[in-house]
C-alpha cells in the first residue's frame, strides 16, 4: 500500500490532486489526455449515473453479463433489451458491452467494438464499454479511441485488490466527461483514494509483474477446477467460471469450507471462482476440489 499523507484524511482534496490522478489514469489506460478522464468513487456509481444523463430510449445490453447494467438503465426509465451478441443490438440507441465479460470472460475483437461504436455514433447513440476486468488481460482497449458516443469504464479496485477504496474511471470525450463530472458533484473521490490511485497507476513495473503472476494463478485454478470435474466456461486472470455435474452440491461444500463463490440460480451447474488469497485459501480449495 503506498504511503498516504496524514492530511489526506483530514482535509478536502485539492484540485491539483484530482488533476494528477487524471493524468496518471490517462497514461495508464491510454486515453488521449487527462481531459477525457473522470475519476469516480468506483465504477458502480458510474453505472448508476450514465443512464440519468440520457433521455429515456431503447437500450441493448449484451449478455448474460453483470446484472447492475440492465437494472440501472431500467431504474432510469429506459426500455432495456438483453441481447446475446453485438449482431443482435439492432437499432437500439444505447448499447452496453462488458468486455472482458463478467462472468464468462468473453471478449470481442477490437475491430468489432470500434465498428459498433462508430455505428452508434453515426445515429447519435452511445456505447457504454465496461472494461472493468481489462487491466491485466491481453486485450486492446477502447480508451485510446475515446470520442463522442463512447464511454469506457475502468475499475481500479479489481486490479489492485482494493475494492474498499472505491475508485474507478470513465473515459469519454471532454464534453461528455464534463457532464459526468458535474453529475458526480465536487470531491467525488476521497483524498486517500486520489493519492493511492495516482501512485499505483504510475507503477508500470508492478502491473506487468502482477499480470504475469495472476495469469499463473488462473492456470493453477484451472487445473484444480478440472481435477474437481469442472468444465471451464471462461474467465479472466482474476476469476474463472466453470460448469460442474453437481454445481449445487459443490456450492454447499465450498460454503462449508468457508470458500465464497458466485452461483447462478438460472444455471445451477455453473460457479464462478475468484483467485484464492494466500496459501491457506489455496489449500482449502484444493481439499474440496479433490
Amino acid at each position: 500500500m503506498p504511503p498516504v499523507e496524514a492530511s489526506a484524511w483530514t482535509r478536502l482534496p485539492a484540485a491539483a490532486e484530482v488533476e494528477a490522478l487524471r493524468a496518471a489514469a490517462a497514461s495508464a489506460y491510454g486515453a488521449p489526455d487527462a481531459a477525457h478522464v473522470v475519476p469516480a468513487p468506483g465504477t458502480q456509481i458510474l453505472i448508476e449515473t450514465l443512464p440519468r444523463l440520457v433521455a429515456p430510449t431503447r437500450v441493448a445490453v449484451v449478455g448474460p453479463t453483470y446484472a447492475e447494467h440492465e437494472a440501472a438503465w431500467v431504474r432510469a426509465g429506459h426500455v432495456v433489451t438483453p441481447v446475446d451478441g453485438i449482431a443482435a443490438i439492432g437499432d437500439a440507441a444505447v448499447a452496453v458491452l462488458v468486455d472482458p465479460n463478467n462472468p464468462d470472460g468473453r471478449t470481442h475483437p477490437l475491430v468489432e467494438r470500434l465498428a459498433l461504436a462508430e455505428a452508434l455514433r453515426a445515429r447519435g447513440g452511445l456505447l457504454v464499454a465496461d472494461e472493468a476486468f481489462a487491466d491485466l488481460e491481453p486485450v486492446a482497449s477502447l480508451c485510446r479511441h475515446a470520442a463522442a458516443g463512447l464511454v469506457v469504464l475502468r475499475s481500479f479496485g479489481k486490479t489492485y485488490g482494493l475494492a474498499g477504496l472505491r475508485l474507478g474511471f470513465a473515459i469519454a470525450d471532454p464534453g461528455t466527461a464534463d457532464r459526468i463530472r458535474t453529475a458526480l458533484g465536487p470531491w467525488a473521490v476521497s483524498g486517500p483514494a486520489l493519492a493511492i490511485g495516482r501512485t499505483a497507476l504510475s507503477d508500470t513495473v508492478w502491473r506487468a509483474e502482477t499480470a504475469r503472476a495472476r495469469a499463473a494463478d488462473a492456470a493453477r485454478l484451472d487445473r484444480l477446477i478440472a481435477r474437481g470435474g469442472g468444465t471451464l466456461v471462461g474467465g479472466t486472470s482474476l476469476f474463472r467460471t466453470a460448469d460442474f455435474p453437481d454445481g449445487a452440491g459443490l456450492y454447499r461444500r465450498l460454503a462449508e469450507a468457508g470458500i465464497a463463490v458466485r452461483r447462478f440460480p438460472e444455471r445451477p451447474a455453473r460457479l464462478r471462482f475468484g483467485l484464492p488469497a494466500g496459501k491457506a485459501a489455496w489449500c482449502r480449495l484444493s481439499r474440496v476440489l479433490k
